[in-house]
Formats: C-alpha cells, structure tokens, sequence
C-alpha cells in the first residue's frame, strides 16, 4: 500500500511538473509570447468601419514586423449585427491568439439579445478612436438640406433609413433625429457597408448613416448627397455640412473604435497587445489612417477601456429603453 502511495504521489508530482512545463510553454509566458498564428475575426463584411480599421491595423503589425508569433489570419465573419463574429470570439475562451476590434453593436447586440456574452465578459486592449456619421440620401434627390429632409419625411409619414446592425448605433442616431424633429421610420439593417450603399442608390432607402470613411468617396462622385454630421465639430473635408448640434440634435453618439481579446485571456497576452498597440497609434500610418478616415482619438487602455464600456452599454440601454426598444 506504501508503494501504491508513492508511485500515486510520483505520479501526482509528475503530472504538476508536466502541466506546469506546459504553461510555461504555452505561448503565454512574456519571454515566449506570441509563437503562434493569430486568429484575427471582423464581426461584419467587408467595406465597413470596422473592416478598414481593422486591416489598417493588421497592415501596419505586418509591415512594421511586430508580429513574431507567425501569420495573422483575418476572418470576416458578419452576422446578427456583430453576434456571429463576437460569439465566436468568446468561444475562444482563454486564449492569447483571438482577437477582433469593437463597434457601436459590440455594445448594443447584447442588451437586445440573448447572445451569450456581453462586452464585460472580453478582456479589454484598448480604445483608439471614436467614429461620427454622415447622414445621406441619394444624389439623384430633390433634397438638398436638412429642413427639406424633415418636410419630405413628415409628408411621406414614415421613411425608410438604413444603417449597420439591428440595434446599434445607427439605429440610436436615426431614432433620436426623427424624435426630435417629429417624423416617423422604418429601420433597414444591413451587415456590410455594400449592401447599404446600393440599398440606398436603388431607391429600396429613403436615407441613410454611415462613418465618413465608407461613405466619403461616395459623396465627391455626388452618387449621394450629406445633410447632417453627427461629430461636435464639422467635418473638415466638408465644412458646409452642418453638425447635430447646429441644429439642435445633442448627445448623438459615436461609434467606439476598439480591440479586444477573448473571455479570460492570459495576461501576458493583454500586456503584449496593449503595449503593441501603443507602438501601432503612435505610427504615421495610424495618424494618416486617423485623419484621412475623420475619426477622432480617443485613447484608452486594458481597464479604462473596460470602464467605458461599462458607462456607454449603460448609457445605450437608457437610450434604447426611451426609445421602447429594449
């Protein structure tokens, strides 16, 4: 019975020594982090804000080589206003070689569905950038100002606006404009940048919002035409466009530009993401990116980060309860 005793011990003893080996083999120690491919997931397809953020940032971690750990494999993978890409993203639980950037519906989703995860349960990297909107219709339109928007909408009785995810950001900047000003619509959500545009321009929309990035190239060729900005400041590549607030619209949200790892992950990786990323904001590439997409910076990291999304998914419930949505 000794000798069971010792050898079960030995055992016992083996097995810590070996898990603990692995840990420190694992990737996830800071003298070996990162060593392997990284799964880098875009919560919604191509062509949109959160599409270009992100692989600005993954051509500016590949041309600066600071990646070492191998390739950084980048997935689109849009559905349910963010719920695929992120759902997918919290099943990764634990590691250190998933990641994906953040937007108004990282937020939003969760507190309009059951999707299993709420921003609290990531593990933060930091925020970059807050992202405003520019509200369209198309260039074939009589409609030239924000005033002849208002007085076609109350006259048709409810117009069809569309927008990026079901309810998020672009939901919340189209209800609080047709709120104050006093008409009613229909809410088209898309997942992809594309589908909206030609949505619009076939006439299947009466207007719509999107970040100056996705939406300025449209603008100078006149295939549609801005009404309102929703920054606090005009838009410097089009001053005429009057802001929310000129017109008496305060409080219209921004989308937040992020990045997150998944539920639980090691330090050492949140450590090594946060301080990469201090080097990728600091780059040119990332000040021109900034500029010529019209963000606005707003830096924040692991959990500071954390804390605003606490604060902002509040505030949105708040918004979203007003509105009876929620």
């Amino acid at each position: 019975m000794r000798k069971g005793m010792a050898l079960l011990a030995a055992l016992a003893v083996a097995a810590w020594l070996t898990a603990c080996g692995a840990a420190e083999n694992s990737g996830e120690s800071a003298a070996n982090y990162p060593s392997e491919d990284l799964d880098w997931t875009i919560a919604f397809g191509p062509g949109g804000g959160n599409d270009i953020m992100a692989r600005t940032m993954v051509d500016i971690i590949n041309d600066k080589g600071l990646y070492p750990g191998g390739k950084i494999v980048v997935q689109n993978r849009e559905g349910g206003s963010g719920a695929t890409g992120w759902g997918y993203l919290s099943r990764q639980e634990g590691s250190g070689y998933a990641i994906s950037t953040t937007s108004g519906s990282f937020i939003t989703t969760p507190l309009q569905a059951n999707t299993g995860w709420t921003p609290k349960d990531f593990t933060p990297v930091g925020l970059f950038a807050t992202d405003d909107t520019l509200f369209v219709v198309p260039g074939t339109s009589p409609i030239n100002s924000w005033q002849q928007w208002v007085d076609f909408a109350k006259q048709k009785g409810t117009v069809a606006v569309g927008g990026i995810g079901t309810v998020n950001v672009d939901f919340i900047i189209h209800a609080m404009l047709a709120d104050k000003a006093g008409y009613q619509i229909d809410y088209v959500p898309f997942n992809e940048e594309g589908q909206l545009q030609t949505a619009l321009l076939s006439g299947a929309l009466d207007g719509m919002v999107s970040n100056p990035g996705s939406i300025l190239g449209q603008v100078q060729a006149n295939a549609v035409r801005p009404l309102l900005f929703t920054g606090k400041q005009p838009l410097p590549a089009l001053p005429e466009v009057p802001t929310g607030e000129s017109l008496g619209f305060a409080g219209l949200p921004s989308m937040p530009r992020g990045l997150i790892l998944p539920p639980e992950a090691p330090k050492v990786a949140q450590d090594w993401w946060i301080n990469t990323m201090k080097t990728v904001v600091a780059t040119p590439e990332w000040q021109e990116y900034l500029k010529s997409n019209y963000l606005t910076e707003d830096l924040r990291w692991g959990p500071d980060f954390g804390a605003f999304l606490s604060v902002t998914s509040d505030e949105f419930r708040r918004i979203l309860t007003e509105k009876g949505v929620l």
